[in-house]
């Protein structure tokens, strides 16, 4: 029986990018999102967004818990099954992917096959988050929506990729593992935003650390330390991770060839780029446009 899903009515603002991907316990969508608010539901299976592009402010409250943070690219959010969401509003354009999970991620024959406790398998409502495995995932299940031409292995490499997203899940963000309420960055969320955007507008281009820290207005030190409490990251490290994860998306979605490919995500040339993708994923780049994801 397929998903109860609710794209429609939560992601009013925006709208389908294509045909959406759909198989017995897996339903994915390849939304738009745009500023405004949206709708409120109550969800019956589980949400799971991974963001593709754009940056925008999300603003979040369900069962009680109010949430604000910076939606960009490589960010996941949750909304477990059963939370009742009463405010979610956005400030920006966002591309996104949107997976739906069933209520159980995993029967409980399944989880009792992995010792899994069924009464502790509860996902948290988070959101905000970056996870390198999620990243991986999210791009993988993002090859399988809006294809011209299915193949007869998709359902296998779906399933496949379930699993792996809800023993993740499961693993590292249940309600157990997830702080109910986090402290706020001591970066204020508009200069945050300012910083992504200007990051994001410039991936190609070198960009410095003062850079950075003068579209913040904060000294180089301050910004560093602010920035890497807000995000968890060194500015260094965050812009190399998505120029990586740009990286990742076009040698997914395009033909471009590995040269072009770093000049475009700012790496200056095919020595460099190939030398940074493999310290950060384990691979080299053709080998990576090799896997079967595509």
């Amino acid at each position: 029986m397929p998903l109860k899903t609710h794209g429609e009515e939560k992601f009013k603002k925006g709208g389908l990018l294509s045909g959406p991907a759909e198989w017995e316990a897996l339903r994915l969508e390849h939304r738009r999102v745009e500023p405004g608010p949206q709708g409120c539901v109550t969800p019956e299976c589980n949400e799971y967004v991974y963001i593709l592009s754009g940056v925008t402010t999300v603003k979040r409250t369900g069962d009680g818990q109010t949430q604000e943070a910076v939606a960009r690219p490589g960010t996941s959010w949750l909304v477990p099954a059963g939370t009742h969401e009463t405010f979610l509003r956005t400030d920006g354009n966002v591309e996104l992917l949107v997976a739906y999970l069933p209520s159980t991620l995993l029967e409980h024959s399944a989880l009792a096959d992995y010792d899994i406790d069924p009464d502790r398998a509860q996902l948290a409502y988070a959101g905000g988050f970056s996870d390198p495995v999620l990243s991986q995932i999210g791009l993988s299940l993002r090859t399988l929506v809006g294809r011209e031409t299915p193949q007869p292995t998709d359902r296998l490499f779906a399933d496949g990729l379930r699993m792996a997203l809800a023993a993740h899940l499961l693993g590292n963000y249940g309600v157990d593992r997830w702080p109910r309420s986090a402290r706020a960055p001591s970066l204020d969320i508009k200069r945050l935003r300012r910083v992504i955007e200007m990051i994001e507008a410039r991936l190609a281009d070198d960009i410095s650390l003062a850079d950075l820290a003068a579209e913040a207005c904060l000294s180089p030190f301050h910004f560093s330390r602010l920035f890497q409490e807000a995000t968890g990251l060194s500015p260094h490290r965050y812009v190399m991770e998505r120029r990586i994860q740009a990286a990742q998306k076009m040698l997914l979605s395009t033909e471009s060839t590995l040269a072009d490919i770093a000049i475009d995500t700012g790496f200056g040339s095919q020595a460099n780029f190939t030398r940074a993708f493999r310290k950060f994923t384990g691979a080299t780049p053709g080998r990576f446009r090799e896997l079967p994801m595509r």
